[in-house]
């Protein structure tokens, strides 16, 4: 009889926490933001000295912020691909940035964030901001699972107009020169061109009334809401409302006025009454321009920067909140990335994977803080079109030979025009990541088992995907979609 009773007493327990779980709180609404080349340093809460971001150091005291998080690749439209599809987007044919006269773009074949969502239930979904997965009609994202866009269907570089603002010619800068107007996008057609700095900064207020509205219409939830803004890619341009109001010039104003577009996404969430039940992620798609000098981020010590895969260019900041399973202000070390979103929002609404290999892999109990949870072990730094020039495992980093673009050695640039690059090459190097973040200490010659160890895992990675640096071809990669050229 006792038995009999207790096993009652477990199973209407158990009843209970579903009921609470699958009614009361529901399916959670998922908002995920990210920046344009902002860098590991640029936040409060990882170290930026003399910009204000009260609203996004809340979210971290709130949430969990991760320490060693890395990007797709360093790169704008590849890091997009990772975010949007949970594989590294050289498995898929995606590199580098599209520009205008692209013609290929994120294969329909591939399912997305807003698609995976939908297979969970009657998920609304909008994207307001850069898309730069391709610009023609079969890319774009009511093509890809998403119910609304509004935004830029590219780099906000991508116009006629040079560095230091003069209209481009054919022998001033003939790519640019060659570019169309920028379109404002809504759904698949323009609704305006951006002209001029004045309409720049017009845009991160734009995405984010966008992003508001998106929220008190679709209250109800549940929703997807993806808000990638188009800054503080270059050319840099803030509304009145934040110029001059930060100790770091026109940049320090940018990261403001986006700090500031995070508060009204959480105030309208909040207002609505949505926020214990919401995922809310904030992360930037690359680390920074770091020749354009005051225009630019700041990598936080690490080495290099955008366009490049040394840790300056692919670590970036992501800070997470979700009040109904992550533990506030918690700090998290682990190894992960944007492509382990997509398989955790999976987990989370309890939808299988695509058939088609992905890369990314739950880390879910990395934000429910799980003792000793370690999903992800491993990481390959693909850069150009497919070449492996790293692989990391656990904090041991493997740099093979390779030319990469270097900051080091030249003075940036100011005021929006941009300092020199160069070229430089690397010889095959071991880091200790806990020890040296910055990548400055070769310890190969010290652990010859650990090269080894990453060297065999580094072919099993070749077979899979391939690598231009030694001619492999891979076995799984992937075209991306295409439109005949005219």
């Amino acid at each position: 009889m006792y038995n009999k009773f207790l096993c009652t007493i477990v199973f209407i327990g158990l009843f209970l926490h579903s009921y609470v779980w699958g009614q009361e709180i529901g399916l959670p609404n998922i908002v995920l933001i990210y920046a344009d080349d902002l860098g590991y340093g640029d936040l409060g809460s990882y170290g930026a000295l003399d910009i204000e971001t009260p609203n996004l150091d809340k979210l971290a005291n709130e949430g969990m912020r991760f320490t060693n998080f890395e990007v797709a690749q360093a790169v704008c439209s590849a890091s997009r691909a990772g975010i949007m599809t949970g594989t590294y987007p050289n498995r898929i044919g995606l590199s580098g940035a599209l520009n205008p006269h692209a013609i290929i773009g994120l294969n329909p074949s591939e399912e997305t964030l807003a698609e995976l969502v939908k297979k969970a239930g009657n998920y609304k979904t909008a994207l307001f901001g850069k898309w730069h997965l391709g610009h023609h009609r079969p890319f774009l994202p009511l093509q890809q699972g998403f119910d609304e866009f509004v935004g830029l269907p590219y780099s906000n570089d991508m116009w006629k107009w040079t560095y230091d603002m003069h209209l481009a010619t054919p022998e001033t800068h003939a790519r640019k020169a060659s570019y169309p107007e920028l379109p404002l996008l809504q759904g698949n057609t323009t609704r305006a061109y951006i002209k001029n700095l004045e309409d720049q900064a017009k845009l991160t207020t734009l995405y984010t009334e966008e992003a508001t509205r998106f929220i008190k219409e679709n209250q109800s939830g549940p929703f997807l809401l993806v808000v990638p803004h188009s800054m503080p890619h270059v050319p840099l341009a803030v509304s009145e409302k934040f110029k001059g109001k930060s100790n770091q010039g026109l940049y320090g104003d940018v990261i403001m006025e986006i700090d500031w577009s995070v508060g009204e996404i959480i105030k309208a969430l909040d207002d609505n009454e949505l926020s214990e039940n919401t995922i809310v992620i904030f992360t930037s798609d690359n680390g920074p321009w770091l020749n354009f000098g005051d225009h630019a981020g700041s990598a936080g010590g690490l080495r290099e920067g955008k366009g490049t895969s040394f840790e300056g260019g692919q670590r970036v900041p992501c800070i997470v909140k979700w009040p109904a399973k992550i533990p506030s202000g918690t700090i998290n070390n682990n190894l992960a990335s944007t492509i382990d979103f997509f398989p955790t929002f999976a987990e989370i609404l309890q939808v299988p994977l695509p058939e088609r290999k992905i890369d990314g892999v739950s880390i879910l109990e990395l934000w429910e803080n799980k003792p000793g949870a370690r999903p992800r072990e491993t990481f390959n730094y693909y850069y150009q079109k497919n070449a492996l020039e790293a692989i990391r495992k656990d904090n041991w980093k493997l740099v093979f030979p390779h030319v990469h673009r270097t900051y080091k050695g030249s003075t940036p640039g100011k005021e929006g025009v941009n300092g020199p690059s160069k070229q430089a090459k690397t010889d095959l190097a071991l880091y200790d990541l806990r020890r040296d973040p910055g990548e400055r200490y070769d310890v190969q010659e010290e652990n010859p088992e650990i090269v080894a160890e990453l060297s065999a895992l580094a072919n099993e990675v070749r077979k899979d995907l391939g690598d231009d640096l030694l001619g492999i071809t891979g076995e799984n990669r992937r075209e991306p979609g295409r439109i005949k050229s005219n």
